[in-house]
């Protein structure tokens, strides 16, 4: 077993504790960012001039009126920077921008002793506009060639010979929907400067260097003159990595212009239009099988929907590509990606970080091609899965280890979900209810683990221990519900060999730990868990030789369990606040800074080939579904899953991850319908879905009636931190069973060997129009009786050919 992921005597980690912050927010204590400003003395309010048209060049931006009404106090505007004008990575993404690129884009700001003022002073801005032709949805950016950023290609085996030496070819294409973070805590930002002209802002982020970097670079500062500190996040799932920077840094120039405290905090109107979504994706695909089955080759183009800057859309569409093989062994591929510049939000990182949108492709074609295979869709996947012992590695070329456990977890859903009984029972059920059916599916995931840009994978950690024996640990993680600081206080009691309630943790700062990645890619308890540990085996290092001193003993000899370092073989011992203190009074150093680097990693991101994965995530669930013929509503009836976590650091923090990522992506995929106004009308490239009245989000209603989480034991993983392994992401993508299960419950209503499509989000309107697309081909198979032929499949199903 390595260093890294062994375990000592009576560890902290692995224990089953609640989060560590769950009393603070069930009581309403926990302080975020936007809480702080009722602290803070003589804070101005920050409201936004959004220009309510969807493209056009900015003729006339007159301030004057805004500066009349009472209360306010200033205008920002573009000639306000002292720096760079720009908020993004990319320098794209102007911050006061001279040109509107979506419907509702900030062009100034406002600031008022009062919310209120702010918001009369952002009305009375006149902006004159000279209109732009505009693109909103894929196909129109498509048709228009409109693209930007790089277009990568991922190329494995001879695609050719593979479609070859196929016995079944089919082609078809596929678009699916984009998705609102809809964390319950939305943008803010609190900025001052203190005596010294330095720059302070709390500010909800996921990502507090480059927070820092972007305002330091609109202030025209150095970063050392910015500090960027994160209490808590009210959730990000992504939405918080890139997307806080420009707010920050209107707080930050508002408090340098002005000398007084700035806010920004969105409401949940100007959050939905002025912030990015999970990318929608449109996908061109030609898939071949063998006689039994078995993938032979694909051919595909996945299109993102990047919105009118790239932001991350270049690594999210690269990942969709990483992940379009899902379990599947794909021996000869060409997958190409690009993005889509429309005149939209700019869409940015989401959970799964495009990970999601490339499984989907191939979850939506094996579902769809099942039937016409005469396959059972369990029996189609388990056909391709990955194979241990046999060499096969992924489309770019990265070995896929332990894939022995995607049929293993799945066979654990199998054997738990008592499968095979029920798929009896549906059958009967089913049999018996012309106007109801039932379905079950089961999908698996592999999902890759670590940033796809290598430099990413890094990670610091500052840990003191004061003169009392109490702890404080520092690291460059944040805190969005997710229990990342639960698991670090874990790790470093366990690496210390303290109790628990010996160690605190302090809010995520750049004036603590530098240069940090952002809290994303189910990286944060790997990287920050790594650089914590490593800090605290420096201490016990040092405090292992002072022990050794007092017990006299050699130090290798000594081990600390529970707060009292003892001796091996010995009666001795020596309580941890005594060590400590000893410890301080010979002068030994009792802070360390700690590093963590994921090592193995290599990737070229022009030829799209090496190996940018630590290790794979894997699990399986299986959903079984309800559905109303006559109006497509359904309910989700039972769910298992099995879930592969390594070693669990907190058993319960993990089960509360899946559960909460599988509902996230079962309202991805089944009720989340965002929509945009498409028309050549005057509210062109609005945003329609503006509240959560229009914009429907899982709620208990949707949840399933019988829920079960089970965590795959004795799953190890070898260099990870204390064997555990990522939970972020990957349990959202298995709510793939979900939209499975309501494929095969519409499927149900008609005859056997039909191909049904089904939209992303299958909403219950779409699943009423799949059924109802059954009936038809029902229809025309008893108009004589007869079973159609290939052909008649080829017409039937529309964008589905079986060549």
């Amino acid at each position: 077993m390595s260093h890294l992921s062994e375990r000592p005597e009576k560890p902290a980690v692995g224990v089953s504790m609640p989060h560590e912050s769950a009393v603070l927010h069930v009581t309403g204590a926990a302080l975020y960012t936007d809480d702080l400003v009722y602290r803070t003395k003589d804070t101005l309010h920050a409201y936004p001039v959004q220009v309510m048209k969807t493209r056009g060049r900015i003729t006339a931006l007159r301030t004057e009126p805004a500066l009349a009404v009472p209360g306010v106090v200033r205008v920002l505007t573009v000639a306000d920077v002292p720096g760079v004008n720009d908020a993004g990575m990319k320098h794209d993404e102007p911050l006061f921008p001279d040109e509107v690129m979506f419907h509702g884009h900030a062009v100034a700001w406002v600031l008022g002793e009062t919310l209120e003022a702010a918001r009369l002073g952002a009305a009375a801005v006149e902006v004159e506009l000279d209109e732009l032709p505009s693109v909103i949805t894929l196909k129109e950016a498509i048709a228009a060639e409109s693209f930007h950023g790089a277009r990568p290609l991922m190329v494995t085996g001879d695609i050719d010979a593979g479609f070859a030496d196929s016995t079944h070819v089919f082609s078809g294409e596929f678009q699916f929907s984009d998705q609102e973070h809809f964390y319950l805590e939305t943008h803010a930002a609190l900025a001052y400067i203190d005596e010294a002209e330095q720059v302070f802002i709390q500010s909800s982020t996921q990502h507090p260097s480059e927070t820092q970097e972007i305002v330091a670079h609109v202030l025209g500062l150095h970063s050392h003159e910015v500090t960027v500190q994160c209490l808590r996040m009210g959730g990000g799932f992504g939405g918080k990595e890139m997307q806080p920077h420009g707010f920050a840094a209107i707080a930050a120039l508002g408090a340098k212009l002005t000398g007084r405290p700035v806010r920004v905090r969105l409401n949940r109107t100007q959050d939905l239009t002025m912030s990015g979504k999970r990318h929608g994706f449109h996908a061109d695909w030609k898939i071949g099988f063998d006689a039994d089955g078995r993938i032979q080759a694909l051919d595909a183009t996945l299109t993102s929907d990047g919105g009118w800057s790239l932001d991350l859309s270049e690594p999210v569409t690269a990942r969709a590509l990483c992940h379009i093989d899902n379990t599947y062994w794909i021996p000869n591929a060409r997958v190409a990606g690009r993005i889509a510049q429309t005149n939209k939000v700019s869409n940015t990182a989401f959970r799964g970080f495009g990970g999601p949108q490339g499984m989907l492709v191939i979850e939506d074609i094996l579902g769809r091609v099942a039937p016409l295979l005469g396959l059972d869709p369990m029996e189609l996947r388990k056909r391709n899965f990955y194979q241990p012992g046999l060499g096969q590695a992924t489309p770019y070329g990265q070995p896929v280890p332990q894939a022995e456990r995607i049929a293993a977890v799945w066979q654990q859903v199998e054997n738990n979900g008592g499968i095979a009984d029920r798929k009896r029972e549906i059958a009967a059920f089913n049999a018996a209810h012309p106007h109801t059916k039932r379905a079950l599916a089961i999908t698996g995931i592999k999902f890759g683990i670590s940033f796809n840009l290598t430099a990413f994978n890094q990670a610091g950690a500052l840990v003191l221990i004061y003169k009392d024996g109490s702890v404080l640990i520092n690291h460059g993680g944040t805190e969005m519900g997710q229990g990342l600081h639960t698991k670090m206080l874990q790790v470093a009691a366990t690496t210390l060999g303290i109790p628990l309630h010996k160690v605190r943790l302090a809010p995520t700062r750049t004036d603590k730990v530098p240069n940090t990645s952002a809290t994303a890619a189910s990286s944060g308890a790997d990287l920050n868990g790594g650089a914590v540990k490593n800090a605290c085996e420096q201490l016990r290092t040092r405090l292992l030789q002072v022990a050794a001193s007092q017990l006299g003993s050699n130090a290798s000899d000594v081990r600390i369990v529970d707060g009292v370092a003892r001796t091996l073989g010995s009666d001795k011992e020596l309580a941890w606040d005594d060590l400590v203190h000893t410890a301080y009074f010979q002068r030994v150093q009792l802070s360390a800074s700690g590093y963590y680097r994921t090592e193995g990693l290599h990737w070229d991101a022009k030829s799209f080939r090496g190996s940018p994965f630590k290790y794979f995530s894997y699990g399986a669930a299986a959903a079984e579904v309800e559905v109303d013929g006559f109006t497509g509503a359904y309910r989700i009836r039972r769910v298992d899953i099995v879930h592969d976590v390594g070693d669990s650091l907190s058993p319960m923090i993990d089960i509360g991850q899946v559960e909460g990522g599988f509902v996230q992506g079962a309202g991805w995929l089944t009720l989340e319908d965002m929509r945009w106004d498409t028309s050549d009308g005057p509210n062109r490239g609005r945003l329609l879905t503006q509240a959560a009245s229009t914009y429907k989000l899982p709620s208990f209603s949707e949840m399933p009636e019988e829920f079960n989480v089970t965590l795959m034991e004795n799953a190890t993983e070898e260099g990870a931190v204390y064997g555990s392994k990522a939970v972020g992401e990957p349990p959202l993508m298995l709510a793939f069973c979900v939209r499975e299960a309501l494929r095969q419950a519409a499927a149900s209503f008609g005859p056997a060997g039909v191909s049904v499509e089904l939209a992303a989000p299958a909403t219950p309107e779409a699943v009423f129009w799949a059924i109802e697309s059954v009936r038809e081909k029902a229809d025309v198979r008893s108009g004589d009786g007869q079973a159609p032929d290939d052909s008649e499949i080829r017409t039937d199903t529309s964008a589905l050919s079986n060549a």
